[in-house]
């Protein structure tokens, strides 16, 4: 018996020290689940600014965030539309469609500013309220619905500048994309305004609320008394507004309406929610994790450039980043 004890005893502490090893590594994954995208950001933010004197600088990291805020706004959009388990491939050719719309109202001494503006938000609006509607009244799948409207709004923004850029903007149009207030460039006022007004939407309102439930069991949500074909045309709505904004920006940017403009823009949107953790199944996804995404990709194709490394392998890269992602996120809910 005294023998047993002193197994029993010795026995213990490394059932303790076990415990706590285990602890300590299940705190590590679940620190490194929540904040893993922006550790991988800060150390891609060294590693970039060791290999490139010129990238740490206040100038160009203000350029990478005016580059990325387009496609950031976009990712917003796109993320509240992936938590619902949809998908919005339309989204570049929406702004180009709001290009050239914007553009043909913006010509100096013709309209007030507040038209042109009008005009492309009416336009994305449009676009996403027939999206939704299609998908949910029609119970069409997104990937269908929203490879129509990319493929329509392309050829209608082809066919409304016949093929051509429409040029000659207005100085204060111009200054949405190229002014800077304080010296902080207005797109990036704007990014982050809209990021501000969609964390608020998804997590401290009803709407909110429903676009979780909804990702999280589409049946369960009707169940609950929740009008879920009213809010999924909301949500693409939504995401075809921010579509619209992003197109005025642009447009202003490069001072002209160009109907080749926002090509692959839907798949670096995806791409940065899928970086930042939102789930393509559905009910995941957070707008700083998006944002978060969206700077992992400016950055990386900033410090590419500045490294001379061609647009090819960028590409190569890209597609290696979005796959792996995916596949972890595959790996977390089969766990899960």
């Amino acid at each position: 018996m005294r023998m047993n004890s002193e197994v029993t005893i010795a026995n213990k502490p490394k059932k303790s020290e076990a415990a706590g090893k285990g602890h300590w590594k299940e705190t590590a994954f679940r620190i490194f689940g929540r904040y893993g995208m922006l550790f991988i950001l800060i150390a891609l933010i060294l590693v970039m600014s060791i290999l490139s004197p010129t990238f740490f600088t206040s100038g160009n990291l203000l350029n990478i965030v005016r580059q990325m805020s387009i496609v950031g706004i976009v990712a917003i959009g796109v993320t509240m539309v992936i938590i619902t388990t949809g998908i919005d491939l339309s989204s570049g050719s929406v702004i180009a469609l709001v290009s050239v719309a914007v553009a043909t109202f913006a010509h100096p001494d013709s309209y007030p500013l507040v038209v042109p503006i009008a005009i492309g938000l009416g336009i994305g609006l449009l676009a996403g309220v027939i999206n939704g509607t299609i998908i949910a009244k029609g119970k069409i799948a997104p990937f269908i619905v929203t490879l129509g409207m990319m493929t329509g709004a392309r050829g209608a923004a082809l066919l409304f500048s016949d093929g051509r850029p429409i040029g000659n903007l207005s100085d204060s149009f111009k200054f949405i994309g190229q002014g800077a207030v304080f010296g902080i460039p207005v797109p990036i006022l704007i990014f982050a305004l809209v990021g501000l007004v969609s964390y608020l939407l998804l997590t401290k309102t009803k709407f909110g609320k429903y676009v979780y439930a909804m990702g999280g069991n589409e049946q369960a949500a009707k169940i609950a008394g929740i009008p879920v074909d009213r809010y999924k045309i909301m949500i693409y709505a939504y995401a075809g507004l921010l579509s619209s904004i992003a197109g005025i920006i642009l447009t202003s940017r490069i001072a002209s309406g160009q109907p080749t403009a926002g090509v692959m823009y839907e798949l670096d949107a995806i791409a940065a929610a899928v970086i930042g953790g939102t789930s393509l199944s559905g009910g995941i996804g957070t707008i700083g994790g998006t944002i978060i995404g969206a700077l992992i990709i400016g950055v990386m194709n900033n410090g590419l450039d500045l490294l001379n490394v061609s647009s090819y392998w960028q590409q190569i890269l890209k597609g290696a980043i979005i796959v792996t992602a995916v596949f972890l996120d595959a790996r977390k809910n089969k766990k899960s």
